[in-house]
């Protein structure tokens, strides 16, 4: 868009731009540059224009994105074309990813080279290698308190070892996600060091006070993240003899972006990975990028402009970069970070689906999906061009954010089923087959949230130690039946390492003094590569999940209508077991996912639905199974914990 004023401020800084950047071939980077700078003023400006430095700022900004444009590879350079024409490139259904830590799944890096074909194994061609970057060894909080953005854990590997792997990635099509912590850095990054010596430019990169008068100001409203461990918003820091902002945990200090230095070296690290070859970038705790006394410090509109403006000059520099928003909110809240008011994603193209996660997991504890059908009606459409990510396990806890209206309205008392969840899945309740455990549990109200990996949550861990044949099998039905549910509706599906061959709690984290206290290492194994191999092996666990897993994503990239368009429609029906959708693809017609949470069979009144006579007009075929499912006088049955991936034979022939 033209505009006076910022085109005028546009020539001025092309006009004042370092000499040696005028020597390189910038004719796309300046053709972006124009058609985003209208938007990257005003965002800039509505951020920093009080600032007596905001030109001259500005003029830094338009300097670190063309050296980084600069220094961005050929190969990085063409994708960003192609992905330009071709948009759309990211909703298709033939996308699935893993995400897992590369000393986890693998030795390290170079390891993890070799175990590439595991990946195209299962059909797996997008992967989210958790964040690597250089931590202190004992405060790493996983790898999210980093010390260096630009340099890996010498443990994992080197620049050298990622580009090789980025290589092999490369080679078979396999897209890379890397994480960049945006929120905060550890306090043993340079930044905070120099703050601790004194330098008062890097103390104002975090927050930090000469007293508590403002720091409780900020607590009355602010939440605490982790209560157990980390109570309260600030750190006394010896050194410095002044108290910083750490929401997380003490050695882990919030990153102050009403200083537009911060954005701009933060921006800066986000190029440069993209620069190393990241395909998405997953930015990491979003939700608290402002900072603001009198709120929650969560989910500000600051914090939504700053999103606006990395995506804006993300796109000038790498255009080809999709952004992943980990933002773990109430729906209302989640879907504002793909960017309001808006077509196509103006923040991040790619948010978590936390509610359907939770959601999912409230069904596999009640054995109904009363909960999940009403509290997808709270989760508001996405933009035509953005995506969920869907998921049933990941690095961190689950918790249960559940709307306590969508509670009532499906006759529960949300703090007594809460209880119930909590008391379900740490086996407290009575007859539970859940092995997991509480983590961040809250002793001033009671809450906590839950830590476990799938096997375990879903009884196949107790099962195996019981040697209980049928309940092993009820097991790898709902590991099963929770796949095809994120593979199925709509969005990029996030498998969690280890889910595949039902890997169990590591309960290994105990031997650790800097882990012990966080349950969620529990679910971050080390992947027993002898128990992988079993996957070979017919009748083992192993070879019925991967194999059944496996067929799944093969049937998933084969269907159009799994394609995200926002061409899904949830069904009501009269059982309350059942949790029923539909998808649809005006060329390819549709599909009719039908999910039985009970442990007994449950029937479906075809009647019921509005498919345009599914049933009598041809042979329903799951496409899953290649088989006619079991129909008695317009009732389908469906077997327990058990899905089907429905289409009318005839009618999609």
């Amino acid at each position: 868009m033209y505009e006076q004023i910022s085109h005028s401020l546009l020539n001025e800084i092309l006009a004042d731009l370092s000499p040696e950047l005028e020597r390189e071939d910038l004719r796309h980077f300046f053709t972006r540059l124009g058609a985003n700078f209208y938007s990257i003023y005003c965002l800039f400006h509505l951020l920093y224009g009080d600032r007596e430095d905001m030109r001259q700022q500005m003029q830094n900004l338009v300097e670190r994105m063309a050296r980084q444009y600069i220094q961005r590879p050929e190969i990085n350079r063409k994708s960003d074309l192609e992905r330009e024409k071709n948009h759309n490139w990211f909703l298709s259904q033939q996308w699935v990813g893993m995400a897992l830590y590369s000393d986890g799944f693998a030795e390290n890096l170079p390891d993890l080279r070799t175990r590439v074909p595991y990946f195209q194994e299962l059909g797996v061609n997008i992967l989210h290698l958790m964040p690597m970057l250089k931590c202190p060894k004992s405060k790493s909080d996983g790898g999210y308190a980093v010390s260096d953005f630009r340099e890996i854990e010498s443990r994992l590997g080197t620049m050298a070892d990622l580009e090789s792997l980025i290589e092999e990635l490369r080679k078979r099509e396999i897209l890379i996600v890397l994480d960049v912590v945006v929120n905060h850095t550890s306090d043993e990054h340079e930044w905070a060091s120099r703050a601790r010596q004194g330098d008062k430019r890097y103390q104002d990169y975090y927050y930090i006070f000469e007293n508590r008068e403002v720091p409780n100001m900020f607590e009355e409203t602010m939440p605490e993240i982790f209560p157990e461990t980390s109570p309260g918003n600030f750190t006394w820091d010896e050194e410095m003899g002044k108290w910083v902002m750490t929401v997380f945990n003490d050695y882990q200090w919030d990153l102050n972006y009403s200083n537009p230095e911060v954005f701009i070296e933060m921006l800066d690290i986000i190029l440069f990975w993209a620069n190393q070859g990241a395909d998405i970038i997953r930015l990491d705790a979003v939700a608290f990028l402002w900072k603001k006394i009198g709120s929650t410090c969560q989910n500000e509109r600051e914090a939504h402009l700053i999103l606006q403006l990395l995506k804006d000059c993300c796109q000038v520099s790498a255009p080809g970069v999709l952004f992943i928003a980990e933002a773990i909110v109430a729906p209302v809240e989640i879907i504002k970070y793909f960017g309001e008011d808006a077509v196509i994603a103006k923040e991040c193209e790619i948010a978590y689906n936390a509610t359907y996660m939770a959601l999912l997991w409230d069904a596999v504890a009640t054995k109904n999906a009363k909960l999940l059908n009403q509290g997808l009606k709270s989760l508001p459409d996405k933009l035509d061009r953005a995506t969920w990510l869907n998921y049933i396990r990941c690095h961190d806890d689950i918790g249960l954010g559940f709307d306590d209206q969508d509670i009532f309205a499906v006759g529960y008392q949300p703090k007594l089923h809460r209880q119930f969840l909590i008391d379900f899945f740490t086996g407290a309740y009575e007859d539970s087959p859940a092995r997991g455990l509480p983590f961040g549990r809250n002793n001033k109200t009671g809450d906590a949230r839950i830590s476990g990996s799938l096997a375990s949550l879903v009884g196949l861990e107790s099962a195996l130690e019981a040697g209980d044949l049928e309940r092993i099998h009820h097991a790898e039905n709902l590991i099963l039946l929770l796949h095809s549910l994120i593979l199925s509706f709509g969005g990029i599906p996030l498998i969690y390492y280890g889910d595949e061959i039902g890997t169990i709690n590591d309960t290994r984290y105990l031997e650790d003094e800097s882990k012990a206290n966080d349950t969620r290492w529990a679910h971050r194994p080390k992947i027993d590569w002898e128990k992988a191999e079993k996957r070979k092996q017919p009748n083992t666990v192993e070879c019925r999940l991967f194999s059944g897993l496996k067929k799944m994503i093969s049937v998933r990239k084969e269907i159009p209508a799994f394609a995200d368009f926002n061409n899904r429609e949830l069904l009501t029906v009269a059982n309350p077991h059942l949790f029923v959708f539909s998808r649809f693809n005006y060329n390819h017609g549709s599909v009719l996912v039908v999910a039985n949470f009970d442990s007994s069979p449950q029937h479906l009144n075809l009647d019921e639905l509005n498919m345009g006579g599914l049933s009598r007009h041809g042979v329903i075929m799951d496409l899953y199974s290649g088989e006619s499912p079991a129909l008695f006088k317009n009732q389908l049955i469906i077997p327990p914990l058990h899905f089907y991936w429905l289409t009318d034979h005839h009618r999609n022939a």
